[in-house]
């Protein structure tokens, strides 16, 4: 009986695996099962039940009568009803690689065929000449400071097409990429989180996109020239008191009426609105909302229709009744404040995209927020990672305590390390999701990068104000770590709380958009006609039924193989071959953990919080893992480069097994949990987070020249000025390479007691007359030494510089008819 049930679980599973058609793998399952009865003599009674089960699979009246049917009723009378609102919200955007990562099998041919970003000539010059011009203008203490941009950099933002990137050319903007977008913010946040901000906004969920996308074409020749050319700037009222995360709750209204605009009484809306939070609402010509749609006489055609939904409205900022209050203050200094306006009339035409448009601004808006979660907050994020690998590498070799370099102690090599690793792991993260930028809008995967982008900042910059210490807290204009530290709660908060971006957000909506079945077999559920109902259910069924088989199959395979076996992607190199199979393994778990939770949990997952996003932790970093390996295969990948991927995948894999061991531990059905860890998680197959001795590699990588710290310097703006903050300490490093030879020598010297002179200066002719070092030597010595001292400085002040918050400035304009 042992060796008969043993053949049929490997019978099911090979059928499984390969998933034939229901009629085919009924014929091989019965003709296998009648095999093992022959050999064995002891599974008759099995192959009878393996014809019965048979039969009712592949008679279609039988089937419905006995199992789709009554599934159907089960489930539809289980499922809670879905709103227009989160139907939409499902529906909006698209799906890509993280799709296939949840699928359990991921297609490396397709893979294969995804190409990192490239800059056009026309980005990369305006990097190498507009940004690099703005970044040099910028004093970022002063906008701290002044609590605001300076006047010149105001102009300089307008003039030069900063906020109109993403705007057709016909229109005078610069219809750049995605990745063109990231690459720009990115160096603009490593000189000023401010002005990168203010710059972010007009780019990413504001009026440009909205109307590029959807406006009419009389709304985009009124509205996006001056928004190219900075003549309009533009703010996006979403937010406010009763809906920050939960934007689909907003209680601002709009309400179909009759009024008077110009002197003639037209068909319009009367708003009633109160938005807090609005980035640039202090200086802003020209003002989108959000707000609830009501036609209660049916004047926009439809009687049947009273609730349109959310829908969004351009107006100007100077239109009677709007109220744009006084600045808020979110800890860094660019523009944000409150909107509010009561019965506010404005024309049904200033709807974004006109009448046709009503009720579809939920869709929109899920559709256009991919540009802050995908590229803006991510590329801040980015921007901070990297340099924290510059700088606190620097300063962890310029600074020394106990006559050596901090950065050569183990615990600082922790948080160093983790600072290498992590900025690697954003700029592949950055690449590849712009590409996905590139080919759509796909929520899921933005909802990923913004989290896990701010969160690795978060880490990186805490890290960073461990080791640079007391140097880090004294803020001032040699500060350079204070700033990416102000802006942390910030990147954590807008555009969806990370919090509930983690918990509800990537598995919730993972779950639905990139399951090959799950929402399709949703909407059939809620089929008005329950026969047409099952008519569409039927089939997704069967083949939801062979996906969790075939997952299965696959994860009992690749848990006896350690997935050595499993398929890669043909490009992968040698390095990467082996991190692919663990991938593998951990999608085919993805995929088999959320099938047991959906259909055991049904709709309480969505309230298992702790449960779903875990899933989602393990979702996205096999994301984040396989950006990890296509970036680097993608460029020269020498040891230095190597080092840093296998840390970052290690760490991004280690924490998706981790995530998946929690979720098993802590299923409601416990039996069920352990059986999941076991098919899941089998012994021998973990990924061991970065060892000791990669982090003595990779601390002490970080403080040298090296081709990943080139390659990350490129991307941002690094000064060179002694006498700013970032260039004091990179132009102090740069020295410190120059004489290191010698200074090690020197200090050497120092430490054994072979120098009796207690000052430099007589230390370095002492060691001068010793023959250690030459004469210009011991110059260049002097000069380094100074320039270290100077580094260690601390701005102090007679008089804190506190100064009242800029007022803001409005620009006015003529109405034009």
């Amino acid at each position: 009986m042992l060796l008969s049930t043993l053949l049929f679980v490997v019978l099911l599973a090979v059928v499984f695996y390969y998933r034939p058609s229901l009629s085919s793998g009924s014929v091989i399952v019965i003709a296998g099962t009648a095999a093992i009865a022959v050999i064995t003599d002891d599974a008759w009674i099995l192959l009878v039940i393996v014809v019965l089960a048979a039969a009712v699979l592949n008679v279609e009246a039988l089937r419905r009568q006995v199992l789709t049917e009554p599934v159907y009723r089960l489930l539809r009378r289980s499922l809670p009803a879905m709103s227009s609102t989160e139907k939409e919200a499902l529906e909006a955007g698209t799906t890509w690689w993280e799709k296939d990562l949840f699928s359990g099998s991921p297609d490396w041919g397709k893979f294969d065929r995804i190409a990192l970003p490239q800059l056009s000539e026309a980005e990369q010059a305006f990097i190498d000449v507009e940004v690099e011009a703005l970044c040099h203008l910028i004093d970022d203490w002063e906008v701290q400071r002044r609590q605001d941009l300076s006047p010149e950099t105001w102009q300089y933002l307008r003039e030069h097409g900063f906020f109109g990137l993403i705007i057709p050319e016909e229109f005078g903007g610069r219809a750049f990429s995605p990745y063109a977008q990231s690459r720009v913010m990115s160096k603009i946040a490593s000189r000023s989180i401010t002005a990168a901000v203010t710059a972010m906004v007009p780019n990413s969920l504001g009026p440009g996109e909205l109307l590029v996308k959807y406006g009419t074409e009389e709304q985009k020749k009124r509205w996006l020239p001056g928004l190219a050319d900075g003549t309009e700037l533009p703010c996006f009222g979403l937010t406010g008191p009763e809906a920050g995360s939960d934007a689909g709750a907003i209680p601002d209204t709009g309400i179909v009426c009759m009024g008077e605009f110009e002197g003639e009484e037209v068909l319009g809306l009367n708003l009633t609105f109160s938005k807090r939070w609005i980035t640039l609402a202090p200086v802003a010509t020209v003002v989108g909302l959000a707000f609830q749609l009501r036609d209660p006489d049916g004047l926009l055609g439809d009687p049947e229709t009273v609730d349109y939904g959310i829908t969004c409205a351009l107006l100007p900022a100077t239109h009677p009744g709007i109220e744009i209050g006084k600045r808020h203050n979110p800890g860094v200094p660019f523009m944000n404040g409150p909107i509010k306006g009561e019965n506010v009339f404005i024309p049904v035409d200033w709807i974004i995209g006109g009448a046709e448009m009503a009720g579809k601004g939920w869709r929109m808006l899920i559709e256009c927020l991919a540009a802050g979660r995908g590229v803006s907050l991510p590329a801040l994020a980015t921007a901070s990672g990297e340099m924290c690998y510059l700088t606190v590498g620097a300063f962890a070799r310029v600074r020394r305590q106990f006559n050596i370099e901090i950065g050569n102690f183990e615990g600082v090599q922790e948080a160093t390390a983790d600072i290498a690793a992590g900025a690697y792991t954003l700029e592949a993260m950055r690449q590849l999701v712009t590409c996905g930028l590139d080919e759509g809008a796909p929520s899921v995967l933005t909802a990923m990068a913004k989290y896990h982008a701010t969160e690795r900042m978060r880490v990186l910059v805490n890290h960073g104000m461990d080791v640079v210490s007391g140097r880090a807290i004294q803020l001032g204009p040699r500060n350079f770590m204070a700033s990416a530290y102000h802006a942390l709660p910030v990147a954590i908060t807008v555009e969806g709380a990370n919090i509930l971006t983690r918990s509800l957000m990537i598995f919730g909506q993972g779950a639905l958009r990139c399951h090959p079945y799950l929402f399709d077999e949703m909407q059939s559920l809620q089929h008005e006609r329950e026969q047409a109902g099952v008519n569409e259910f039927e089939p997704l069924f069967l083949q939801h039924l062979g996906h969790v088989g075939s997952n299965f199959s696959r994860l009992l395979l690749y848990g006896f193989t350690a997935a050595r076996f499993s398929p890669v992607p043909a490009e992968a190199g040698e390095f990467s071959k082996r991190w692919y199979q663990r991938i593998n393994q951990l999608s085919a778990a993805l995929a088999f953990c959320a099938d047991v939770a959906l259909g055991t949990l049904g709709g309480d997952l969505k309230r298992r919080e702790l449960l779903s996003a875990r899933l989602g932790d393990v979702h996205s970093e096999l994301f984040i893992a396989c950006s990890i390996l296509k970036y680097h295969d993608s460029q020269a990948s020498g040891a230095a480069a190597t080092l840093h991927a296998d840390y970052a995948v290690r760490q991004s894999l280690a924490s998706a097994q981790h995530a998946l061991a929690a979720f098993c531990r802590n299923f409601p059905v416990r039996w069920l949990g352990r059986v999941l860890q076991l098919a899941c998680l089998p012994p021998g197959s973990s990924v061991h987070a970065p060892g000791d001795d990669q982090v003595r590699d990779l601390g002490d990588l970080i403080m040298e020249p090296n081709p990943v710290r080139t390659a990350l310097a490129d991307m941002v703006y690094l000064s060179s000025d002694p006498e700013d903050a970032v260039g004091r300490l990179e132009t102090t490093y740069q020295l410190l390479l120059e004489v290191e030879s010698a200074w090690q020598v020197f200090a050497r010297a120092r430490s054994k007691g072979e120098l009796s002179a207690q000052d430099l200066e007589g230390a370095l002719k002492e060691a001068t007359d010793k023959g250690l070092i030459t004469a210009d030597e011991a110059a260049a010595l002097a000069e380094y030494d100074a320039r270290r001292y100077d580094c260690l400085l601390t701005d102090h002040f007679d008089q804190l510089p506190v100064k009242p918050p800029a007022k803001p400035r409005r620009r006015v304009k003529k109405k034009t008819a």
